[in-house]
């Protein structure tokens, strides 16, 4: 049950998908002065060494993060998201790739809260020592998909919930399902974003239509895949469906993604797809 390590996997092409996605909508709610939180019920390490045993032994970033980080041609959506994994390093050197935590320690203010979920002892000890003394970060080493119980709604009323299980285990795809049809009963405007990895199985895309039929008025879901999918390639690609999306990202992602497709994809098999609902 806890033998998932994102050490294995940090800076990878789904990494990059859904940072670049986290980064926009953060960005997006900062503009507005008002408190909001960060939620994540599976927050990891909050950020990870490229040059560790685990980074080392697969290798993935190598098809991620280390093709566009130093690309002076990529989009403007990517500035952001770049410029936070240039600070974690100190500069051009890419030795270190931060977490979903640690990228919303950089843009949320001390007025807002972020709330964090972990349950693997190594990673939450991780976790603890890299953002445990910052007074606007609570972390919890609990089951994340219980924890949400506790936390919604969040007094401000204004939130994003990042949903990122490993899926290391077959019942995680019916317990995103529940936990975001029970969430959005009591929180029904935040903003919900939910992560998939893309492998030869039929659980993900059976989420993905569940995902749709949803009692929600908007929704926005993109996919990036690096190849066709194949036995020996694993997880080819990873999608996002993303519930009361800013207004303004799919056309920022419309920008985005063909650029990640052409970059991140093996031999010109790179592709994505983006779909909406709107109201």
């Amino acid at each position: 049950m806890l033998s998932y390590r994102h050490g294995f996997h940090a800076g990878n092409h789904a990494d990059v998908l859904k940072h670049i996605v986290l980064t926009l909508i953060l960005d997006y709610l900062k503009q507005k002065n008002k408190p909001y939180w960060f939620i994540d019920s599976h927050a990891g390490a909050g950020k990870y060494s490229l040059e560790s045993k685990f980074s080392i032994k697969t290798s993935e970033h190598l098809g991620g993060i280390s093709k566009i980080f130093h690309d002076e041609k990529n989009p403007i959506g990517l500035k952001e998201y770049i410029e936070i994994i240039r600070h974690l390093n100190e500069g051009n050197t890419l030795k270190q790739y931060p977490g979903s935590p640690w990228i919303a320690s950089q843009m949320l203010s001390h007025e807002d809260r972020i709330r964090l979920f972990e349950l693997h002892p190594t990673d939450l000890s991780a976790l603890f020592q890299t953002l445990g003394k910052k007074q606007n970060i609570k972390i919890y080493g609990e089951d994340g998909f219980h924890g949400l119980r506790a936390l919604i709604p969040p007094p401000p009323k204004r939130a994003i919930i990042l949903i990122d299980p490993s899926y290391e285990i077959k019942n995680d795809y019916l317990k995103v399902i529940e936990s975001l049809k029970e969430s959005l009963k009591r929180f029904k405007t935040g903003i919900y974003m939910v992560w998939c990895p893309l492998i030869e199985r039929t659980e993900p895309l059976i989420m993905l239509k569940q995902l749709q039929k949803l009692n929600t008025k908007e929704w926005l879901y993109v996919s990036l895949s690096i190849s066709k999918p194949k036995n020996d390639i694993g997880m080819f690609g990873s999608y996002l469906f993303i519930v009361n999306p800013p207004w303004k990202l799919k056309n920022q992602l419309q920008e985005i993604m063909p650029y990640l497709s052409q970059q991140l994809g093996l031999k010109g098999h790179g592709s994505y797809e983006i779909e909406a609902k709107t109201s």
